[in-house]
């Protein structure tokens, strides 16, 4: 399986429990951080997984846990994880990978440097330390470097973490929690009783359950249109690479005109070119057309538009209202798995040795795709679905998600139980999408 370096496997637990006080569904990051926050309060939780931990976005991402160029909105909710990045390794007793090595980014455009400007002039009314930095600051934090940098933005306090072991590390600590986590189990739909939840049918049986968290990632907006709510949801495919050991050039992540690097615990790099990403056309696409215009206007210049196999199969297509007492998608397609497009790997290679001679020789070793699920206005839907009561969804992190996985985690399972939330939800709510509210251009990227 493409992943970022090989997978931890967490062990599944043999019986379907009859009911649980809520039942996640996905175990991505933000499944996997809300089951912990869940069980570590005291609640029963099944955590229905229709692959592996991690199997699809949590494991195939840049590894960023970045504040640096957010949407404003996020900010809140991207300082408290921030806190739990720091403190969870401590608290479950495992690493997660977590660095907290800073990030720099660096430009020979003078309207990118404009652009940081006042998005770092934002920042800091949230006492972010974010700084512009002029090219011979630019410089010395990219030595060995050919490149003329006019200057760039350095955000110290952000970090990595590794993806492959992150989500993995917090499954693990929501099982010793109480937890009970069922991979290779897909849920087949919502069991409604008078209007709300009661449980969930799954492919080896139902679970009562008076609460659901959805944190299916590209797959939530289908799993909901089969109960008659909408979450407008479309997907980019990415691909990225981990290249072999090298020579450190920079400790943390360098986001650099042509290529963007991220250190790796085992001496080399995962590698995001900047080359386009490539959309589908889906019927989901079609769709949601209308709130997308915005974004797609915004980034023409970075999307590859093509038709291919997602138009028919996967989270976008057209499934209609399957039944729930027969094999679904979910169970057809386990893992998420685009084919990545390595005619951009060379390329980058050559861009890599080109601005640091000292890497010549590097070489990929791993090249994946992933599959990013967006929101119209980039910012993720953490919220209750009015439509389906006892039911909310975490979703749409348009490509975002892992830093903020944990928190988001956190304030799903908040909204879920009642808990007084550790931030304001309102930025997150589905319903800005039908309200009449006009759809914000995100502040960051």
């Amino acid at each position: 399986m493409p992943a970022t370096r090989a997978l931890d496997t967490v062990d599944s637990d043999d019986t379907l429990p009859a009911s649980a006080d809520v039942v996640v569904i996905g175990a991505g990051i933000i499944g996997v951080g809300a089951a912990y926050a869940l069980a570590k309060a005291g609640h029963s939780v099944a955590l229905l997984e229709k692959g592996v931990v991690a199997g699809e976005q949590s494991s195939r991402n840049w590894g960023w846990c970045r504040l640096m160029n957010r949407d404003e909105r996020e900010i809140p909710l991207m300082q408290h994880s921030h806190e739990l990045w720091e403190r969870l390794p401590a608290e479950i007793g495992a690493d997660m990978g977590f660095r907290r090595n800073g990030l720099v980014y660096v430009t020979k455009d003078p309207k990118q440097l404009d652009a940081w400007r006042d998005w770092v002039a934002m920042a800091q009314t949230y006492q972010a330390p974010m700084r512009i930095i002029d090219g011979a600051e630019a410089k010395r934090l990219t030595p060995g470097n050919e490149q003329d940098w006019i200057g760039g933005v350095v955000s110290p306090r952000d970090g990595r973490a590794e993806p492959a072991m992150a989500a993995p590390a917090l499954a693990k600590a929501a099982r010793a929690l109480g937890a009970t986590l069922h991979q290779n189990c897909a849920v087949r739909g919502l069991d409604m009783t008078g209007g709300r939840v009661s449980g969930v049918f799954t492919e080896k049986g139902r679970i009562r359950a008076n609460a659901v968290l959805l944190a299916g990632g590209a797959w939530a907006s289908m799993f909901l249109r089969r109960h008659g709510a909408d979450l407008p949801q479309s997907s980019v495919m990415s691909t990225v690479f981990a290249t072999t050991p090298a020579r450190q050039v920079s400790p943390g992540g360098l986001s650099t005109p042509d290529f963007i690097l991220t250190p790796r615990l085992d001496g080399g790099y995962i590698v995001a070119a900047k080359a386009r990403g490539r959309l589908e056309l889906t019927p989901a696409g079609i769709r949601y057309a209308r709130q997308f215009l915005p974004a797609l206007r915004k980034n023409w210049s970075v999307v590859q538009i093509r038709f291919g196999r997602s138009f028919f199969d996967g989270p976008d297509a057209m499934h209609g209202r399957w039944s729930f007492d027969r094999p679904t998608v979910f169970e057809r397609m386990r893992v998420l798995d685009p084919a990545p497009r390595t005619e951009i790997v060379e390329p980058a290679l050559r861009e890599i040795v080109a601005t640091y001679p000292e890497l010549a020789g590097i070489r990929a070793a791993r090249v994946w795709a992933g599959w990013i699920d967006s929101t119209p206005d980039a910012v993720p839907v953490i919220s209750p679905v009015e439509a389906l009561p006892g039911v909310v969804v975490a979703a749409g992190f348009s490509g975002h998600g892992f830093g903020i996985g944990p928190a988001a985690g956190r304030l799903a399972a908040d909204l879920v139980t009642g808990a007084p939330p550790i931030v304001d939800p309102t930025p997150f709510t589905l319903k800005r999408f039908f309200d009449g509210s006009p759809i914000r251009t995100p502040t960051g990227i």
